[in-house]
């Protein structure tokens, strides 16, 4: 029964967490395209399926589907490639026969029926056509002809879409996500560190964990670290690193001060339940105060130290070790809700932590990441004409599968690591 609970309570946990993280990302994205006074059909939290829908006077729905992980606004005018240039001629034929189905465009225009379905689909996706509501394949004309020639109406359809704003504006609108998410992550940093501080680590060791490697060569509590393999300790972040790099097993020379006299001690270095290198030293700390300035400045600078630590994941000399510490939903789930239980204040710093991450992740280069995205954006301005639609589609399959290859991996990772291995 108490396993029943724990496992409900990280469920609920994971999901209230990731609910939060994506409303900020994908409201980033809602926000600036309404900006820009672009059409917004759904804003749903959850994968696409069955869901508690809400419409509103402006014409987006919002709602939570029935598998609450993970979110998506769907913006009218995203479909890759180049626009097809008969839009105008079936927009005319609609407005002039008050209605019309894909068989009907088919005979009008001498176009495939497949071809003609996906036109009427893309103007009803732009605003211009709506689905009848007394024939499941007919679309009505909703928007005014006032004797304006097609193209002119097919002008007005597309300024309300994404596909009818400048590049600059859209790779505005692919960013505010990323933006929102950091901007979160380092208001929520800030806010903490410049009313509470933080505690910093030093190079004074406070406990030594029951037979670890730094029991077994005499380490002490109290000792101070001074070196490792004659090079000197700066810090603690710099020595716990450098120990994380090593190898389990590995031999190394640690330099201390003990009651004010330098030694050394011979360590072989261990391996933790997690399996990463282990010392098995904790180490003293001591409060920080920081001003709200000084506070910011902290909070930016962890933007830069997120970015390399997932660079890391691209480096075959770090992959190892950054994937030993990497964490999928499953492993997310079961630290916020520790961080939950230990109190808001540990609950607000994890998802902070969890919006930069997804911020600086999303940034990166890969379709279909954001940060892809706006790189096909970026050459589509560059070429001067759209990406092809199988390229595009090309590159976002296989982001993707590179994307559920990683996530896939880390997943089984943290089964083994909590639920699995003692």
């Amino acid at each position: 029964m108490a396993m029943l609970m724990d496992a409900a309570n990280t469920v609920f946990w994971g999901v209230i967490t990731f609910s939060i993280l994506i409303v900020l990302h994908e409201g980033g994205h809602f926000a600036v395209a309404r900006a820009f006074g672009v059409k917004v059909h759904e804003f749903m939290i959850g994968l696409p399926g069955p869901a508690v829908r809400l419409a509103t006077k402006s014409g987006t729905v919002f709602g939570i589907t029935a598998i609450p992980l993970g979110g998506y606004v769907r913006i009218a005018g995203m479909e890759p490639g180049s626009e097809d240039p008969r839009l105008a001629d079936v927009l005319g034929l609609v407005v002039r026969e008050g209605r019309a189905d894909s068989s009907s465009v088919s005979s009008a225009l001498g176009v495939e029926e497949s071809d003609a379905a996906t036109m009427l689909a893309t103007l009803a996706d732009w605003g211009a056509l709506a689905p009848s509501q007394d024939d499941d394949v007919s679309y009505l004309s909703a928007i005014e002809s006032e004797g304006e020639e097609p193209a002119h109406l097919l002008d007005r359809a597309r300024s309300v879409t994404y596909r009818g704003l400048s590049i600059p504006k859209r790779i505005l609108v692919l960013s505010a996500g990323v933006l929102v998410n950091l901007l979160a992550a380092i208001a929520v940093f800030t806010f903490v560190l410049s009313i509470w501080g933080y505690y910093e680590p030093t190079l004074t060791i406070a406990h030594i964990v029951p037979d670890s490697a730094a029991q077994a060569a005499g380490l002490r509590e109290g000792d101070v670290l001074t070196s490792l393999q004659g090079e000197p300790a700066v810090d603690w972040m710099t020595f716990s690193a450098a120990i994380a790099s090593l190898d389990a097993g590995e031999e190394v020379t640690i330099g201390y001060l003990r009651d004010g006299s330098e030694m050394d001690a011979r360590v072989a270095l261990g391996r933790s339940d997690d399996g990463r290198t282990f010392l098995g030293v904790g180490p003293e700390s001591i409060p920080v105060d920081l001003t709200v300035l000084e506070s910011l400045r902290e909070s930016v600078s962890w933007v830069g130290l997120v970015f390399v630590a997932i660079m890391r994941f691209f480096d075959p000399s770090t992959f190892e070790s950054s994937m030993e510490g990497a964490r999928s939903i499953v492993g997310i789930s079961v630290e916020v809700t520790r961080a939950a239980e230990a109190g808001p204040l540990s609950y607000a710093w994890i998802v902070a932590l969890l919006s930069l991450s997804l911020g600086v992740m999303n940034i990166l280069p890969i379709p279909p990441l954001d940060g892809g995205k706006v790189l096909i954006e970026i050459v589509q301005g560059i070429a001067g004409r759209p990406v092809e639609r199988r390229i595009a589609i090309g590159m976002s399959v296989a982001g993707a599968v590179l994307l559920f290859s990683f996530i896939g991996y880390v997943m089984y990772a943290d089964v083994m690591r909590y639920f699995v291995t003692p």
